[in-house]
């Protein structure tokens, strides 16, 4: 897919890997439209992708309520004249045992991470059937792929999110809406400050312009997937469906390394 021209909502844009992929993507020609709860955030991250020839504008919106992703769309189309790419971007994480993550931030987890993307894309879909060869990108994460332990519900929503994207694939094959899923790794953004799990447990962390740098050509070559982390990941992956008893064995020797080291992790 030529991005120039390209009309992009990008949820969750203000920070982290969507206002690295709004930055990469506006280098690209593209017209963009980011979304956050936050307004002093929003506003910020609009002036700082501003450029000369640049078409970006933000909308202030919670996707995780009905109310927020109404006026998200609504926002984005009028803003932009319509929409050719949705990516869903905007999520949220709580770490820890699962017996100590309060009912609220499991809740959270489920209505921002899964609930939204699913019943955004919902509602994105006239605007981008209209577009026709239009995109929905689902920003799913590793963790969707191998279930972690501490992140038992963030694993629970990405893998979800990963396989409704799967699923809509199919559901619109043929129909003139594609359907990208990308699954970073730990990323060197905001939502892993407050994580102390670092290369020595396996978390190495990826600079976030590499992984928008990914996104795109992925959108460019119309792939189905992206899927972070190099040949190790993809080892460990194909060892998780192989031999899983293998990756028990692989979590439960630093297993309590890890949970020291995530047991802060927050960004909700």
């Amino acid at each position: 897919m030529d991005l120039t021209g390209k009309r992009v909502l990008i949820t969750g844009g203000s920070s982290g890997i969507g206002f690295a992929l709004a930055e990469a993507i506006l280098a690209k020609g593209a017209r963009v439209v980011i979304t956050g709860r936050r307004e002093e955030a929003l506003a910020k991250a609009v002036n700082d992708l501003a450029q000369p020839g640049r078409d970006i504008s933000g909308v202030a919106a919670d996707v995780g309520t009905s109310e927020g992703r109404m006026a998200t769309i609504e926002g984005a189309t009028a803003k932009l004249g319509g929409l050719d790419i949705l990516v869903n971007n905007a999520g949220v994480v709580r770490a820890g045992r699962l017996e100590q993550v309060a009912e609220g931030d499991i809740r959270t987890m489920v209505e921002v991470d899964l609930l939204a993307p699913i019943l955004l894309t919902r509602a994105a879909l006239p605007a981008l059937r209209q577009a026709g060869n239009s995109l929905i990108v689902q920003v799913s994460s590793g963790i969707g792929l191998i279930g972690t332990p501490f992140y038992t519900t963030y694993s629970a929503v990405k893998a979800g999110l990963a396989h409704f994207g799967e699923a809509l694939r199919r559901e619109l094959l043929g129909e003139g809406i594609y359907v990208l899923t990308v699954y970073p790794v730990a990323t060197d953004t905001e939502m892993m400050r407050s994580s102390n799990a670092g290369a020595e447990l396996g978390w190495a962390r990826e600079p976030v312009s590499e992984v928008a740098n990914a996104i795109v050509v992925g959108i460019e070559t119309h792939a189905l997937e992206v899927i972070r982390g190099g040949e190790a990941r993809a080892g460990l992956i194909a060892l998780n469906r192989e031999d899983p008893k293998a990756v028990d064995q692989r979590y439960l020797a630093n297993r309590p390394a890890l949970e020291e080291a995530v047991r802060d992790h927050s960004s909700l």
